[in-house]
């Protein structure tokens, strides 16, 4: 596991707490490593909206923001049923087989930490949006998974909403081995639906 992924992790694990200003050389000791690997990985840390601007050069752990949360969902549930109704003329046995092995690792590995959990929960629908062969669009979806990722684990582990969304994939695979693409969107948007609003209700409470 590189720099990258290290810190990453212990960002999706809340070693660092939101609003937590992170600097370089403290950063440096904790990992026992030089300041020029810290700072390339908190810029793309950066990038990927994991970590936030701090002062002219720094950088500052983003607070859980349930707008932000409410705008990556809402343009999810509009952009991810059209890329799997896309994808879905293109399904064949080998992807669906696959995708369903993703499902059923995650659901017989009960240690499984935030961040391979919204790791996985990715794969599970990259796996199914790669057949429809648009590069374009898949990545928009991808940039938004990734902006999600840390509220995916966080939402999986603390509001123990993990068994809920395996029940989910679990229907849109099945639609989608139905041949029954049109329910399978309906699903996805409801699952996306589902998931933001209680995270967002979550948030807005105070609770996060």
């Amino acid at each position: 596991m590189n720099l990258y992924q290290r810190i990453k992790k212990d960002l999706q694990q809340g070693r660092f707490a939101p609003g937590q200003v992170l600097k370089q050389a403290e950063l440096a000791e904790l990992y026992d490593v030089s300041r020029i690997p810290v700072r390339d990985a908190l810029q793309q840390l950066k990038s990927e909206g994991w970590l936030t601007g701090h002062g002219k050069r720094g950088v500052a752990v983003p607070r859980f923001d349930p707008l932000e949360v409410e705008d990556l969902y809402l343009m999810r549930m509009r952009l991810e049923p059209l890329l799997q109704n896309l994808a879905a003329p293109q399904l064949n046995a080998e992807t669906l087989g696959r995708a369903r092995d993703i499902l059923d690792r995650m659901e017989s590995d009960q240690t499984l930490a935030a961040t391979e959990i919204g790791a996985l929960n990715w794969e599970f629908h990259a796996c199914l949006y790669r057949a429809a062969a648009r590069p374009t669009l898949f990545a928009t979806v991808e940039q938004l998974h990734r902006q999600c990722e840390r509220y995916i684990g966080y939402q999986s582990r603390s509001l123990d909403y993990q068994d809920t969304s395996q029940r989910e994939h679990y229907a849109i695979l099945d639609a989608l081995q139905r041949d029954d693409s049109d329910t399978a969107a309906t699903l996805l948007e409801q699952h996306i639906a589902a998931a933001g609003q209680q995270l967002v209700a979550f948030l807005r409470s105070g609770s996060g």
